[in-house]
Order: C-alpha cells, then sequence, then structure tokens
C-alpha cells in the first residue's frame, strides 16, 4: 500500500496544516536519498520528475526503478510529473506511472492557462490521477531555475485564482506569493498576505515551487495558510555538487564511483531536514490510514477468432497494441497467444489500467471503440472480458472496521 492516491495525501496535509515534500530526482541516488530519509522520518513524501530535466536522463529508464521504490517503502509515496508543458507529456508520464501531474501553462495568458490546464484536467481525472495548476509565473533567479524559468515573476491574483480553480477542476494550485526557482539572492520576502487572500478564496491545498533559501519561521507561516506541498530541488543539487568537489579535492586520482562517496548521505541529510520543518514527519501511519492504496487494474480478455486466418489475427493484435498504448491511463498491453494447442481459447489481450477509473473511460475512448468495433468485434464473437484489481490492495481499499472484521489489519 505504500503507493498511495496523491489527492489523499495532499488533503490530509492540507487539513492537518502541513505539508508534504515533493523532491525532483535526477539520479538513483537521489531516488535512494529522498526514500531513506522519508522513511527514517516516518514522513510521507512525493518522488517528482520535472519535465524541464528530461535533458539529463531518460524519463522512460528512471519512471520503473521510482515506481519499484515507492511499492516497497514503508511510508506513503506518490509520484507526480512537475512542470509538465503539453497534454502529450501528461499523458506519457501517466502511462509510465505518475499518479500526479502537474500541467505548468503560468507563461501563457490567463485564457490560455484555463483552456490548456482544463484538457489536462479532464483527461487526468478519467484516469483517476489528480492535477497540478499554477496560476502567477514563478521566475528564476540563479543556478537551473534561471534557465528553465526565464522573465519576472508575475504574483498570483485571488479573483483570478477563484475563476481558474472552478473553470479548471484542478485538485491543488501552485501559487506565486515571492519565492523563487534555483537560488534565493538574500531573504526571500513572502507575501502571506496574500497567501492568506489564496487559501481563503480557493479551499484547495496549495502548491509552492521553490522552497530553497527559505527559514523555518517562513515555512511554518506557509504550511498554516494551505501550503500542503513544497517543491524543493536546488538546495539538494547544491548539496549534491558541493560534496562532489570537496570529494575531489582529496580524492584527486579517484574514480568515479570515489567522487561520489557521501553524496547520498549530504542529499539524505538536507531531505531529513526538510521533512521535520515541514511537520511531515512522524505522520506517515496515520496517512496511510486515511489514503486509497495507488492499484493497477488488469482488463483481461480471453478469445477466439471467426473468419480470420492466424497472420490476420496477428496483424490485427499488432495494430491494437499500437493504438490501445496511446489511449491515457494504459500501463503495458499484452496481445498473448497460447502455448499449448487445443485449448478452449486461443488468443488474449491483458491491458493494464492505472487506475479503477479508467475502466469506463477506456471503454469510451474514441481510439478504443474504433479498434474494437472495426478489427475486432466483428472476428470475436466468442470472447470472455474480465477486469482484476490486486485482491490485497482491494481488500484495502475497504473502510477500516470492515477490514478489522475481515481480519486484514491496518497498516501502522
Amino acid at each position: 500500500m505504500p503507493l498511495v492516491n496523491m489527492r489523499d495525501m495532499l488533503y490530509h496535509a492540507y487539513e492537518n496544516s502541513y505539508a508534504v515534500g515533493a523532491f525532483d530526482l535526477v539520479s538513483l541516488d537521489f531516488l535512494e536519498a529522498v526514500i531513506g530519509a522519508a522513511e527514517r522520518c516516518r514522513a510521507p513524501v512525493i518522488l517528482s520528475v520535472a519535465e524541464p530535466h528530461f535533458a539529463h536522463y531518460d524519463f522512460e529508464l528512471m519512471l520503473p526503478a521510482i515506481e519499484a521504490a515507492a511499492k516497497r517503502a514503508s511510508i506513503p509515496v506518490a509520484i507526480q510529473l512537475d512542470h509538465g508543458n503539453s497534454l502529450e507529456s501528461t499523458i506519457k508520464a501517466i502511462n509510465l506511472g505518475c499518479n500526479g501531474v502537474m500541467m505548468d501553462a503560468s507563461n501563457m495568458s490567463l485564457p490560455d492557462n484555463i483552456n490548456a490546464t482544463k484538457e489536462v484536467v479532464d483527461m487526468a481525472h478519467a484516469c483517476g490521477i489528480p492535477v497540478v495548476g499554477e496560476l502567477g509565473y514563478v521566475a528564476g533567479i540563479e543556478g537551473e531555475g534561471a534557465a528553465q524559468h526565464p522573465g519576472e515573476t508575475e504574483l498570483t491574483i485571488p479573483s483570478q485564482a477563484k475563476a481558474y480553480v472552478e473553470r479548471t477542476g484542478v485538485d491543488f494550485l501552485a501559487v506565486s506569493i515571492g519565492t523563487v526557482q534555483g537560488r534565493m539572492k538574500g531573504k526571500a520576502k513572502l507575501d502571506f498576505t496574500r497567501l492568506k487572500q489564496l487559501n481563503q478564496t480557493v479551499k484547495i491545498p496549495l502548491v509552492i515551487h521553490g522552497g530553497t533559501g527559505l527559514n523555518g519561521d517562513q515555512f511554518r507561516r506557509l504550511t498554516s495558510l494551505g501550503i500542503s506541498k513544497i517543491n524543493y530541488f536546488t538546495g539538494l543539487s547544491d548539496i549534491a555538487a558541493q560534496t562532489m568537489r570537496e570529494r575531489i579535492k582529496s580524492e584527486r586520482t579517484g574514480s568515479f564511483t570515489d567522487m561520489k562517496q557521501g553524496v547520498k548521505e549530504a542529499i539524505g541529510e538536507d531531505v531529513e531536514r526538510c521533512l521535520r520543518l515541514w511537520g511531515s514527519a512522524g505522520r506517515a501511519a496515520e496517512v496511510l490510514t486515511q489514503c486509497a492504496p495507488w492499484a493497477s487494474v488488469e482488463h483481461l480478455i480471453i478469445y477466439n477468432v471467426e473468419r480470420m486466418s492466424d497472420e490476420q489475427a496477428q496483424a490485427m493484435m499488432s495494430e491494437g497494441r499500437r493504438v490501445l498504448a496511446k489511449i491515457p491511463g494504459v500501463r503495458e498491453v499484452f496481445a498473448g497467444q497460447a502455448v499449448e494447442e487445443g485449448t478452449r481459447y486461443k488468443f488474449c489481450w491483458l491491458i493494464r489500467f492505472t487506475h479503477k477509473a479508467v475502466i469506463e473511460s477506456y471503454r469510451k475512448h474514441p481510439d478504443h471503440l474504433d479498434f474494437a468495433d472495426k478489427l475486432f468485434r466483428p472476428f470475436a464473437g466468442e470472447r470472455i472480458s474480465i477486469d482484476f484489481q490486486d485482491s490485497i490492495s482491494a481488500a484495502q481499499d475497504l473502510p477500516a472496521h470492515i477490514q478489522k472484521q475481515a481480519g486484514f489489519g491496518i497498516p501502522s
């Protein structure tokens, strides 16, 4: 159950006035450090992959490692796409394993931001996925932030935020109140009056980008005024780089692995500091009892074909793999043929959905309907179709008193 619904996780933080850390990952060192720190603190955590960082690693190779780490963690974990810049990139992130996405159209005009974000919200909600939208613009100052988020900061206007939330249907709102992307020059001047107005106006969990450089008092005020998720990367990146520089000075002839010694530990220490400062430390047990487990669904079809040769059946399955794999919420498409001759059913589809909400949206998706009505159903009259969910996850999704009666117990 440690991979949980991100909406449940952040609403628990919002209702209890603390913030969950969303740490951008750029390597396995970052991933292991963040998970290790969260487990030491017994804190919920969000493993974040930012689209601007995809130039530094292969997103499709990184996601399976992140998902594996989340599933074996003992604390509640969610996986999010940070700063997604298009409908296509958010669909890809969902199909690869993210169970939360951020659509960043904050550099657009308000009408264009609303339209672009609503398109992502409609798609993601049909997959059971919550969405972070951003209104206002948090510019970069120094370091990576300056290059990736150019221009001038624009603070979020409460009246516009109300219209934006109502028209887009976002689950969480990232706001601009004086933080910066990258390194802060001097002490940040945060507009807490504006934040209070935003919180009272939209009444949904709020998000801060640019957590590096803020102090303890500022963080405490942020969480008391609705900030439920804090995105954090630059501080970790700087600590990792400084640790390596110091190692190079003392080990001038060392290998690459020698240069990396101490990096993971240094990152972990700063993550642990943040989790304790933001109030999420020690919350893991209660969050686990309040969050629905994030469990995929297996859509199974076993069938025989009529008026179609085996070669034609193979061509049909190949086209199905191509078409169906692109539908939002489809994690994997397996098209198989029975190994043994003479079985009751010769062919099968095994399609993995990211969430049970996809059962309905997949059924109605025009690409699925077009393929099924033209290429599959006319030739597969004899078939059985069933949707399966992991039995342990399904049991954990029951109300607590029913779990107790059935003997499942509640994780602690």
